[in-house]
């Protein structure tokens, strides 16, 4: 890696509309050694609430509102450094596996601070119905009833589709790539793997001993 990215986290970015197996492909790969997989629920509910930031957080929750752009990226800065100082993530030698952060284009704007994306993985299923069969799915394997309805549903894919997917364009199409997402998940998984032991910023790191 050039020395100017040393300073940034490398990161591996997983983009892909509810359903498309996010979650599912960044725990997998964060069991691996060298990847840390970071979801922005993970950061939510690492929270402590007893800071500054944690009350600014409880600010917005509380009234059901948004958590702004800026700091959500804080909340995530601050978990990420909490991971780092607890010696369970290791900027020298891991990639950040990241899925549900950045959630639109201006949290990708905050985030380039951060980190130095090395490539994107967008799990592509042009199938609405078969993105909602897997949501319907899940929330019902979960026990969360509200989210199985078809209203919900289409207002997650409505949203992804608006303020997620456009983040795709804020990176040069070089760094991504496009796997089928309606593949089984270990074919999933491989596709990803094959790319990422190709990548330059992966051989790199590979070479430090751990």
């Amino acid at each position: 890696m050039a020395t100017e990215s040393k300073s940034k986290r490398p990161a591996i970015l997983i983009l892909g509309a509810p359903g498309s197996g996010k979650g599912t492909q960044g725990k997998a790969l964060g069991m691996l050694p060298r990847f840390f997989h970071c979801a922005c629920g993970d950061v939510f509910r690492s929270l402590d609430t007893r800071t500054e930031l944690g009350q600014k957080f409880v600010e917005y929750s509380s009234k059901g509102q948004l958590v702004p752009d800026e700091l959500t990226i804080q909340l995530w800065e601050a978990q990420i450094q909490n991971w780092k100082d607890s010696h369970v993530y290791f900027p020298d030698t891991d990639f950040l596996i990241l899925d549900g952060i950045p959630r639109n284009v201006k949290q990708a704007e905050i985030l380039e601070e951060h980190i130095n994306v090395h490539h994107i993985f967008h799990l592509s299923c042009p199938d609405r119905n078969e993105l909602a069969r897997r949501m319907r799915k899940r929330a019902l394997r979960e026990n969360r009833m509200d989210d199985a309805s078809d209203s919900v549903i289409e207002d997650r894919i409505r949203t992804y589709e608006a303020e997620t997917k456009p983040i795709l364009d804020f990176y040069p199409d070089d760094i991504r790539t496009d796997i089928d997402a309606s593949q089984q998940p270990i074919k999933v998984m491989h596709d990803i793997i094959a790319k990422i032991t190709t990548l330059p910023a992966f051989k790199e790191m590979d070479k430090i001993s751990v």
